[in-house]
């Protein structure tokens, strides 16, 4: 795939649900400019004028292509509005947008939206990170390497300067991020990111978040197609008047991470439909016929069934205490066979998407089936040789012995029969992908 700019013809056009190819831009000295960059702000009437006017002399400094400064004001109560628009009268290449909604991430949609700008910024508009990052920041992706761009106070090379404070929920975050959507950039807050434009007008549509989570999600949503993100390290000097209500961001923010999360489980995010024309995704190099690792999935497996069998027991103590042990069992078993099909589903064989998610889930209750038997019979012999009177703790100890036992045979049968590679990984076409140059 030809990635240079010197190729004769231009790629065709993304259709809908494509990912463009990456190409490096044109910088031409035509009147549209190359970098537009946003700054989304409510109620800072006085901290706007210092800072778009340091900002705008910095890019006229350095930045070596036509640039756009956009002050997306989200509802300002205050005098925010007049200052944005004097400030885009008095200064060449400032624009002002005014919402009558509040929140960051409508105000970056909005804005992002209507910008004819091929490379799409954001600052925060208390500028902690150093201006010297900005340029470093949005030149792969002008020159075509990558997708995204965000600036990272967790990297190594970063130097910051903030309270303990915000250094722990910071991390935390992170963490978080890390653990349950599998995220592996390192900085999901800093207010400091960029995206191509060709990009942002396919991914975007997938973002639901309003709000400060948004960003968080774009970057998750784009690392789940296969974008590109490039990190760079920045310097960073926390701004001890921020606006920024911690507690009510951070729960907004843990919301949104428990929607995405169920939404990548489920499979009802689109995100496999999209055509990836890039050529260095790894799931294209995906070959067909070569069984997948047994390793990784035997690891993937023994994680899920610990924490399926450990909600099998909490089930299985909870129904006992209002119905017979068989009773329990049969409905601990069934809870916990559908979420642990969907997890396998999804963190095991990795199957994504909606297609067959209905005839999988069927095929794991005829496995849960045959667990119900073994546990079910184990429970049989066990109050024949007690005359019906074991004490709950030796119930636990005969389920789980007969849960291992059928823990064999399940992984076994969600390996050869629920999840073969063969009905999970199409035939790789030799046609291109739409999009595509090869």
């Amino acid at each position: 795939m030809r990635t240079d700019s010197s190729a004769s013809t231009a790629p065709p056009a993304p259709g809908p649900g494509t990912l463009p190819a990456r190409e490096h831009l044109p910088v031409g000295s035509g009147a549209v400019p190359v970098l537009d960059v946003v700054v989304p702000v409510f109620n800072e009437e006085k901290d706007l004028d210092a800072c778009v006017r340091r900002l705008h002399a910095h890019l006229n400094r350095t930045f070596p292509y036509r640039f756009r400064i956009t002050v997306a004001d989200n509802a300002s109560t205050d005098a925010t509005p007049r200052v944005a628009h004097r400030l885009a009268a008095e200064l060449a290449g400032v624009a002002s947008v005014r919402l009558e909604q509040k929140g960051r991430g409508r105000a970056l949609r909005a804005v992002w939206s209507a910008s004819d700008a091929p490379v799409l910024a954001y600052m925060d508009v208390d500028l902690s990170t150093d201006l010297n990052a900005l340029l470093p920041l949005v030149a792969p992706l002008i020159s075509g390497h990558s997708d995204l761009a965000i600036g990272s106070r967790l990297s190594r090379a970063a130097r910051v300067v903030r309270g303990p404070k915000r250094e722990f929920v910071s991390r935390a975050y992170n963490l978080i991020l890390r653990g349950s959507l599998q995220a592996r950039f390192s900085d999901a807050q800093c207010g400091f990111k960029a995206i191509r434009r060709d990009v942002a007008q396919v991914l975007l549509p997938l973002v639901e978040d309003t709000g400060w989570f948004f960003d968080t999600e774009m970057l998750v949503l784009a690392e789940r197609a296969g974008l590109r993100i490039h990190e760079v390290p920045v310097d960073w000097v926390d701004d001890p008047h921020s606006s920024v209500h911690i507690v009510r961001t951070a729960t907004e923010d843990l919301k949104g991470v428990w929607r995405v999360g169920r939404a990548l489980a489920t499979g009802s995010l689109p995100l496999d439909r999209l055509a990836r024309p890039f050529g260095d995704d790894p799931r294209d190099g995906r070959l067909t016929g070569v069984p997948r690792g047994l390793a990784r999935q035997l690891v993937g497996f023994c994680a899920v069934g610990g924490l399926s069998t450990l909600l099998y027991l909490l089930l299985y103590t909870g129904f006992r205490t209002f119905s017979g042990a068989q009773a329990a069992n049969a409905l601990a078993l069934l809870v916990s066979a559908v979420a642990n099909t969907a997890a396998n589903r999804r963190l095991t064989f990795g199957v994504r998407g909606r297609a067959n998610a209905v005839r999988h889930q069927a095929q794991g209750i005829v496995v849960f089936g045959i667990g119900w038997v073994l546990t079910s019979g184990s429970l049989l012999a066990l109050g024949a040789a007690s005359d019906g009177d074991a004490a709950h703790s030796t119930e636990l100890a005969v389920l789980i012995a007969a849960n291992l036992a059928a823990t064999v045979l399940r992984f076994l049968l969600l390996r050869a029969w629920v999840f073969p590679d063969r009905a999970e990984r199409p035939a790789v076409s030799s046609e291109p992908t739409p999009g595509s140059r090869r």
